[in-house]
């Protein structure tokens, strides 16, 4: 099935949920409600007509300061030039980011059988950072949730053990958030895995 077609299966088939949707250079992306993300992934997965057996990443993105002013790019210390997007032409621009909620968590699928794929964008408020987890489809979803939740401070609900997994466990805050501050001190470990009185 194209981009397309994928678009508006979903689309006719969950019309109280899919919320938008575009193909941006080809690939097919749907932007659903938190409320029926679980009704739609277990579609995906065991419809003959998806078969969407691989979740192949989940992730998030913090548009807090999306279009508030110019990022930087990573590696402008390297010496590389970096040409502003706007002198890059594109026939179909990139739709930006699906309405005003600060987080998007975002799930790429693919189908192995039928070798097409689909982006999935749920968006959440700051304040309600929480939805479904997906790891009683995908197994695989265990880390990857407990990665968001480490990172972003995203909950999901019914994950059997969410406690990070990239940073300790005393670790405070969630540093891939826009306003986590790059110079924060954190508290030092112990050998016994205490927290010590002193921070780096």
């Amino acid at each position: 099935m194209d981009a397309a077609a994928l678009i508006q299966a979903l689309t006719e088939r969950f019309a109280d949920a899919v919320r938008g949707s575009h193909a941006y250079r080809g690939d097919a992306t749907i932007v659903i409600s938190r409320e029926r993300l679980l009704d739609l992934a277990g579609t995906l997965k065991d419809d003959a007509a998806f078969q969407m057996n691989f979740l192949m990443d989940l992730t998030a993105v913090d548009f807090s300061v999306f279009g508030k002013g110019p990022s930087p790019a990573f590696f402008a210390s390297s010496g590389v030039v970096v040409r502003p997007s706007a002198e890059l032409p594109d026939e179909h621009p990139w739709p930006g980011p699906p309405g005003p909620a600060r987080f998007i968590v975002v799930y790429h699928f693919f189908s192995l059988p039928l070798k097409h794929r689909l982006r999935v964008e749920v968006p959440l408020e700051e304040a309600d950072a929480e939805l479904d987890s997906v790891t009683s489809l995908w197994a695989g979803a265990d880390w990857l949730e407990r990665e968001v939740w480490d990172m972003f401070g995203i909950r999901f609900r019914g994950h059997a053990n969410l406690k990070r997994i990239l940073m300790y466990e005393q670790f405070v805050g969630h540093p891939l958030r826009k306003d986590y501050p790059v110079n924060k001190r954190q508290p030092l470990i112990e050998p016994d895995g205490d927290a010590s009185s002193h921070s780096r």
